[in-house]
């Protein structure tokens, strides 16, 4: 007879009790995983999270009060969960887990991992890490009423990497500096303006307009009679834009007139790129400071309304405010001191706000509210409460199927906005085998990298390539040239000579093929180069074989489409036709309830995705998945790109 412990067999209990687990995130999911697991009887467990609390957080991370901003998450929610079950052994860290003290010994200690990730970097790296170590992981994410859960076991199933994710969406500079056609393209060049001004300056991000465009076929010398730039404040001068600025004492007005007004006369004498676009206007700061003498009432008293547009002058005195109060912060901080963007820094917000709605208001845009911008510069996804909750829970009964031994029986389960034909919100599928082709858990990870080697430095290839594309945090790079040449050395100061010059310089060629490692993840990847001189522009890279980020519409028309879609519009429904019904139960890779590196357009650029076999969890029936791409026009909906669709959010 089975001996039960509440409404669980006592064995398991046993082993709840002396399983050491991690946390990894102590944010919306983390909060509620945190309570589960005490609850449930986990007495063993640590918690890690570099974050601080922030008053956005207390609609959701209920472990959190008014009195806890500004400190630890991981602490705070140490001590909070405490209160459930005070017998428990909680360990918090308030730190990163992609710092190097966490090694795969570190790992190795625990039963089980447990992501409540907000960002796609940590994830690939405890994803590895686990691997490394041949430890269960659960990963876990939201995205306002859509989330996941999802087992990943070396060997057994597929890792967070075999699945291909979509690159975050990114614009052209030219489009940026030169042409923006849409509220984003503002708010992006808003973002990198404060970095220009406050914090490290990029060369990626130069917010001045771009003589290189090639859409702009003007001759400099001849518009150098025409530009009519101002001879005084904000006169145009082809410096670093945070230089000029120092040199003004980060003047507001100053500031206002070369961005408002001297760059956009600057951008009107390039002929060509107004041929069929509209023309923008230019504006004059000091006519702000003569409305307000005239009309003292008028004043922002910076009571902003998140939800409200304040109009022309509002922003443009809301641009003044936060220029005085950043440039305040700079003087604090000392000489060299440099400012970092946090959506969540109330000076920063408006400083994006203001100067982003003031683009806006030249380039003809309608201007957007403090929390639209917020949303788009953030890419945040709003967070449901009770989504965190029921994906935490649902972590915790996968979790109690691995310490049962039962990890054949566990499943990746979907949370869907609306119920499927079934009548089913929570939607599980048989977890898929490693990919023969993932280069990460592969027995022999291989990649093959498409770059021009004679204008790619070795900086590049270790920050853009190995760092943020295949998310390697200390790469080795050895090529394979029969000599064993050292390109890239994680140990500080040896090839740091080697930074500034071309592959080509190396002796790397079309062919070549480089060894990178990284010792920390214990992970080790082949890198093929193949040398191209036909790259867009502004594409540094491309790897080759990678999936498209959306596949084509499903061709269909608009009678077979009025046949399908009845009821809610935020499902797309399957055919009702004699042939084998198929659910749309669409996958979902969903990171975060406040996930950085995602926005909509993002979210649904992935509908290409391979749908997976998944079994029902009461009929037992199975149904394959086919690509979107390949389903029969019966299946199509115009609301493609809903909440319902295949969405890989990061």
């Amino acid at each position: 007879m089975v001996q039960l412990v509440g409404s669980l067999r006592k064995e398991l209990v046993d082993s709840l009790s002396s399983s050491k687990v991690l946390v990894v995130g102590a944010g919306g999911i983390g909060c509620e995983l945190l309570k589960n697991l005490v609850l449930t009887g986990f007495k063993n467990i640590e918690v890690i999270d570099l974050d601080t609390i922030d008053v956005s957080n207390l609609n959701r991370q209920f472990l959190f009060q008014k009195k806890h901003v500004g400190k630890s998450k991981a602490q705070v929610a140490k001590e909070s969960a405490l209160q459930f079950c005070p017998s428990a052994n909680i360990v918090a860290y308030h730190d990163s887990i992609m710092n190097p003290d966490y090694n795969v010994e570190f790992f190795r200690k625990f039963m089980l991992v447990m992501n409540a990730l907000d960002n796609r970097a940590a994830r690939n790296h405890v994803n590895r890490m686990c691997l490394a170590a041949d430890i269960p992981l659960i990963e876990s994410g939201t995205a306002g009423y859509l989330g996941q859960v999802t087992v990943i076991k070396k060997g057994m199933t597929e890792c967070y990497e075999c699945q291909p994710k979509p690159a975050q969406k990114t614009f052209p500079g030219c489009t940026i500096r030169n042409t923006p056609s849409e509220p984003i393209h503002c708010i992006v060049w808003a973002k990198y303006l404060f970095n220009q001004l406050f914090g490290e300056e990029d060369a990626d991000q130069e917010v001045s307009p771009d003589t290189a465009d090639p859409e702009a076929a003007w001759n400099p010398e001849e518009t150098a009679t025409r530009a009519t730039a101002s001879e005084k404040d904000g006169d145009i001068k082809r410096i670093s834009t945070k230089e000029w600025a120092r040199s003004t004492g980060y003047d507001p007005v100053k500031l206002f007139n070369k961005l408002f007004k001297d760059d956009i006369m600057y951008l009107l004498t390039m002929d060509k790129l107004w041929k069929k676009r509209k023309m923008k206007i230019c504006m004059d700061m000091p006519c702000v400071f003569v409305y307000q003498h005239f009309h003292p009432h008028f004043s922002l008293s910076f009571i902003l309304s998140d939800q409200q547009v304040l109009g022309l002058w509002g922003y443009c005195e809301l641009f003044q405010h936060s220029v005085e109060t950043l440039r305040s912060q700079l003087q604090e901080k000392g000489e060299g001191a440099e400012l970092v963007w946090d959506k969540d820094d109330p000076p920063a917000m408006d400083f994006v706000t203001a100067a982003a709605n003031l683009r806006m208001h030249i380039f003809s845009m309608k201007m957007k509210s403090r929390f639209d911008v917020k949303s788009m510069a953030g890419n945040i996804i709003p967070a449901i409460a009770t989504t965190n909750a029921v994906i935490a829970g649902l972590i915790v009964l996968e979790g109690l199927k691995i310490l049962s031994g039962e990890l054949e029986s566990c499943r990746t389960i979907f949370l869907n906005k609306c119920p499927n034909l079934r009548k089913k919100l929570l939607v599980p599928c048989v977890l898929d085998p490693p990919s023969a082709n993932c280069y990460v858990c592969a027995s022999k990870p291989e990649v093959t990298v498409k770059v021009n080697v004679h204008k790619t430095m070795v900086l590049s290839l270790q920050d853009r390539i190995l760092k943020e594309r295949f998310g390697m945090v200390a790469p080795d790079v050895q090529i394979e040239d029969g000599k064993g040449t050292i390109l890239i050395s994680s140990e500080e100061g040896e090839t740091e000579d080697n930074n500034s010059k071309f592959l080509s310089d190396f002796g790397i060629r079309n062919g070549s093929r480089l060894q990178a490692d990284d010792f920390l993840q214990d992970y080790t990847l082949l890198i093929n180069i193949l040398h191209t001189e036909e790259l867009e522009r502004d594409v540094e890279f491309e790897v080759v074989g990678e999936a498209p980020d959306k596949a084509p519409p499903p061709q269909t028309n608009q009678e077979e489409v009025n046949s399908i879609t009845n009821g809610n519009k935020d499902s797309a429904q399957p055919s009702t036709s004699s042939k084998a019904p198929e659910e749309d139960d669409d996958i979902m890779i969903v990171d975060s309830d406040e996930e950085e590196g995602v926005s909509s357009s993002s979210a649904a650029a992935v509908s290409s995705t391979t749908k997976r076999k998944h079994s029902d969890a009461e009929t037992g029936e199975t149904s394959t998945k086919r690509p979107r791409m390949e389903q029969s026009s019966a299946a199509a909906s115009p609301n493609d790109d809903d909440d319902d669709d295949i969405i890989a959010l990061d």
